[in-house]
């Protein structure tokens, strides 16, 4: 889904929020926040993300960023999302003490039956509404 919003130059910082489909309190659980988190982690350290400012809510995520020249920020971005819903979801799947465990799974598979681009689940809203931070 195309939006008027987009990142400018990739080495400027930007506001950056993404939320999970349907406003699902998922990071209210330790577990799932912590596979956030390690995505960012693991993209500063490989690939070129610069985060100045970050906060996690039990629904979105909100996050001032930018990336390492010669790296574009919404191939950065695109990665983190795709790889945190996939391992969210199955961190969901798996475990056994998540009582909201079929509502979620059924909230993720019923957002990815309204979008042509998911064909199993969606666990991130699309937009990310990037907005460069003016000094």
């Amino acid at each position: 889904m195309a939006t008027r919003y987009r990142f400018g130059d990739n080495e400027w910082p930007h506001f950056v929020t993404f939320s999970v489909v349907e406003w699902i309190d998922v990071f209210s659980r330790e577990d799932y926040k912590q596979i956030l988190v390690d995505s960012l982690r693991y993209s500063i350290e490989n690939k070129g993300l610069i985060v100045y400012a970050w906060v996690v809510m039990p629904n979105h995520v909100h996050l001032i960023i930018s990336a390492r020249q010669g790296n574009e920020l919404s191939g950065i971005i695109r990665d983190v999302k795709k790889f945190t819903s996939r391992m969210l979801i199955k961190a969901i799947k798996d475990n056994q003490r998540e009582s909201r465990k079929h509502w979620m799974l059924w909230l993720f598979k019923s957002a990815a039956a309204k979008n042509i681009n998911n064909n199993e689940n969606q666990f991130w809203r699309q937009d990310n509404q990037p907005c460069r931070v003016k000094n």
